[in-house]
């Protein structure tokens, strides 16, 4: 869970996957979008990000894929301060973590088969080492019948679910999902769900941001509400669906 600055700044763990201290950022000469955040979450552990538009949590999904900078605080990832790290270190910590963006970012010319596979063939390994397990992955995520689909054949929700299967091929320590049940509809938002909280299970730190407030409704996984760039605390939630049950 979230701790306060001094926590932050004192107490340093080696169960820690992700810290903030005392972190702001801005984009240029604007106003911060994120003030004075402090966080520490632990290895293996699975948080929602939730907050009304223009709260900050894209920029603070960019600060933990190291796809942006602080303006003032510190981030250290998988132990190390990412200001310290070597320009040759943030393309191996990145290969760490897997992002559903939420623009996507398919590769329209690549099947279905070799975007979701791609991270692996990066990584080099060879098809006949993971066509199995790719296959297996874009079926349980609903496309098994569209592997060789083009991205621009595909309807929306199937685009969002082939990011989902690409993010989660390699099993990255950190996956980082962005609005990833948007454009899906609530059946296949809770499989969603499943898969990623299977890939906790195995050990990914998994991090959620989301409008989907039904969905974190049914989950009993702790909530980082930011509210004008802030941590705040979450806002009384009600009645949780009538009693609906848990995912």
């Amino acid at each position: 869970m979230s701790r306060n600055a001094n926590d932050a700044a004192e107490d340093p763990s080696a169960d820690e996957i992700l810290r903030f201290a005392g972190v702001s950022m801005r984009y240029g000469r604007g106003p911060d979008v994120l003030s004075d955040i402090s966080l520490s979450l632990p290895r293996g552990s699975f948080h929602f990000i939730t907050g009304p538009s223009g709260a900050g949590k894209s920029s603070l999904l960019k600060l933990i894929y190291l796809a942006a900078k602080p303006s003032a605080g510190t981030v250290r990832l998988f132990g190390e301060d990412v200001a310290r790290m070597a320009p040759g270190d943030l393309p191996r910590a990145r290969r760490r973590i897997g992002v559903v963006f939420q623009d996507l970012l398919l590769l329209d010319h690549l099947s279905a088969f070799d975007n979701a596979a791609l991270p692996l063939r990066i990584a080099g390994h060879k098809p006949s080492e993971y066509r199995g397990d790719v296959a297996e992955l874009l079926t349980w995520v609903g496309l098994g019948g569209r592997m060789n689909a083009l991205p621009p054949t595909l309807a929306g929700g199937e685009k969002q679910r082939l990011a989902i299967a690409r993010a989660v091929v390699n099993r990255p320590e950190i996956l980082l999902a962005d609005e990833p049940t948007g454009n899906v509809d609530h059946e296949m938002a809770l499989r969603i769900y499943r898969l990623f909280v299977e890939l906790n299970r195995l050990g990914t730190t998994v991090i959620i941001a989301t409008h989907d407030q039904d969905l974190v409704a049914r989950s009993s996984r702790p909530v980082l509400h930011l509210d004008r760039g802030q941590l705040k605390p979450l806002p009384p939630q009600g009645p949780q669906n009538g009693g609906a049950g848990r995912v």
